[in-house]
């Protein structure tokens, strides 16, 4: 198996004979679709804005979440304060991650939110190492990543694309955050969004983009000639800034 083991990834199981039922009122998505194959999805505050973001998989006698490392513990506390009396155990495992570009292989499964980020694969594995640039297939098909595009208490996950993303369903009723998603769902067309920009040069990630000396943004990680930006659309118009960086919306 060609890929790489993800070292910066934790891996929660989620039991009992609620724990489907528990999670539906929580996530952005239908948790029956865990069923059939990775899901991905967020856990927004009861304001709407963004806290984590996690694969799901459901094996039958339990639910894998697959979060990166940094937000697992606070993760783990809030769904321990929302679960109440329900029949639902949340475990912190050490059960690798492993991932991998092109077809999965046996037991491995498509990565969700675009056919170009791959597989994952959980669990142990002999790997074949292969030295892929992450960034630069994300930022190519402007996947925002953990830490960086999305900020926990800040990121609305509209404006950063998770319907695009496969990360969010419209249909599935009531979870945490669920109103202010809709409005904004209803909205004529978002007014700020994550976005793709050429780059010419390079600035640190989080750098303020401006245009015709008016902020417009904000640039994040950058690769191959390209960037994913925050910005205001309708400040975003020809030539930008960003430091020594001269910017362009794709």
């Amino acid at each position: 198996m060609h890929g790489q083991t993800c070292t910066d990834r934790q891996i929660i199981t989620i039991t009992g004979t609620e724990r489907a039922d528990f999670l539906q009122g929580l996530i952005s998505n239908d948790i029956a679709q865990a069923k059939t194959g990775l899901l991905y999805a967020a856990l927004l505050t009861p304001q709407g804005k963004y806290l984590a973001d996690f694969f799901l998989l459901d094996q039958g006698a339990h639910i894998l979440l697959d979060i990166k490392s940094d937000l697992a513990p606070a993760l783990i506390q809030r769904l321990s304060m929302y679960k109440l009396r329900a029949d639902v155990t949340i475990t912190a495992t050490e059960m690798p991650v492993h991932r991998g570009t092109g077809t999965p292989p046996a037991g491995g499964f498509a990565d969700p939110r675009h056919p170009s980020l791959g597989w994952r694969f959980y669990g142990e594995a002999r790997l074949d190492p292969t030295d892929t640039d992450w960034d630069a297939l994300r930022v190519a098909a402007c996947i925002p990543e953990t830490g960086i595009e999305l900020i926990p208490n800040d990121t609305f996950i509209l404006e950063a694309g998770f319907e695009r993303l496969h990360g969010v369903d419209f249909k599935k009723g009531c979870y945490v955050g669920q109103e202010v998603t809709a409005r904004m769902k209803h909205k004529t067309e978002l007014r700020k969004g994550l976005a793709l920009v050429g780059v010419t040069g390079s600035a640190p990630s989080g750098t303020e983009i401006t245009a015709n000396g008016k902020t417009a943004g904000t640039l994040y990680t950058q690769a191959g000639g390209q960037g994913i930006a925050y910005l205001r659309f309708d400040r975003a118009q020809g030539d930008m800034t960003a430091d020594s960086a001269t910017l362009k919306r794709l």
